[in-house]
């Protein structure tokens, strides 16, 4: 290179932050898909504070509308292995790094 030229600048990975919900994977129907994504929203931005408390508005909700047993798992770091029954499972983002699983089994 002259002495004269620039150097080029190299621009770092810049994270995508999603503030919307994203759903991973479902295998739920669609009106009931719907339904849960609107309710996690719900419950995610109500007790954003507790994830533990959103899991919980989650499951009863789910219980109700849906029929037990239906489990719930909010947080920000975590892997799962489940057997689940089928046309039951949900697992999305919320507000960029919050993971959401939802399974009846």
């Amino acid at each position: 290179m002259a002495e004269g030229e620039p150097k080029e600048k190299t621009e770092d990975p810049k994270k995508v932050v999603h503030t919307y919900p994203l759903i991973r994977h479902s295998d739920m129907p669609e009106e009931t898909k719907i339904e849960s994504m609107e309710l996690v929203v719900t419950a995610c931005e109500k007790h954003s504070a507790n994830n533990e408390a959103a899991a919980r508005m989650i499951k009863e909700e789910m219980d109700k509308k849906f029929g037990p047993p239906f489990h719930v798992v909010v947080g920000e770091g975590f892997g799962f292995e489940i057997s689940y029954e089928c046309s039951n499972l949900l697992y999305m983002f919320f507000g960029g790094n919050l993971a959401i699983c939802i399974w009846k089994c």
